[in-house]
């Protein structure tokens, strides 16, 4: 049973993890498949995913199953910030996007069983400075794989980290600084509070949350 009941109009913080704490990502085409699919899972439509995947962001997905408001890819683990539009929306949309991608790297791979650790796990945001929080813990959440202990003893190298963020192509953070790129289809920004309302709001609160000095 899950512990947190998802609920219509609410927002969760969705994540899971490769089983055993496997790599989920070898190379760049399987973050590439896995945002490609991020996008196309999210739809009510039933999709033939090799015919979906070949139309790519311009494919026609009719009425979401969610409003995704953030997004960070791992190697081995995943980070979603998701609003539930309708009843079951976050449980069919996960199941559609895991099931893809776990055929997908099997197939790749000529592996057999489950790649994910059971089913995804949630948190339930009830609290709008949590809220806010969870968009820079999600966008940051890369500068771990070149500071891995940051968190609790703070960045090394703050220069570094901003500048590998800006090459991280695998989360939204380039989206909320406002570069326009394909990938920005993923978010549904207008179903969030507008905690960011340009590019330059957004990079000073992360610049303030890893205290990094702002020119």
């Amino acid at each position: 049973m899950r512990k947190v009941d998802l609920v219509q109009g609410e927002f969760y913080h969705i994540f899971n993890r490769g089983n055993s704490k496997q790599i989920i990502f070898k190379d760049q085409k399987d973050y590439e498949r896995f945002v490609r699919i991020l996008f196309i899972a999210n739809s009510e439509n039933n999709f033939k995913f090799r015919d979906a995947l070949l139309k790519g962001y311009s494919v026609d997905r009719g009425n979401s199953l969610v409003s995704i408001g953030a997004w960070c890819l791992m190697p081995n683990h995943f980070h979603l910030l998701i609003k539930e539009n309708g009843e079951g929306g976050i449980s069919k949309f996960m199941q559609k996007l895991t099931t893809a991608y776990s055929m997908y790297f099997n197939t790749k791979y000529s592996r057999t069983g489950g790649l994910f650790e059971g089913r995804f796990k949630s948190a339930h945001i009830d609290d709008d400075r949590y809220l806010k929080y969870i968009f820079s813990y999600i966008n940051l959440n890369p500068v771990k794989l070149i500071d891995s202990d940051w968190k609790e003893k703070g960045i090394k190298n703050k220069k570094l980290s901003i500048d590998f963020l800006y090459n991280y192509k695998f989360s939204s953070f380039l989206d909320f600084l406002g570069i326009i790129r394909k990938e920005s289809a993923i978010l549904d920004q207008k179903s969030f509070p507008k905690y960011f309302p340009t590019g330059d709001s957004f990079k000073s609160e992360i610049l303030e949350w890893i205290n990094f000095e702002v020119k």
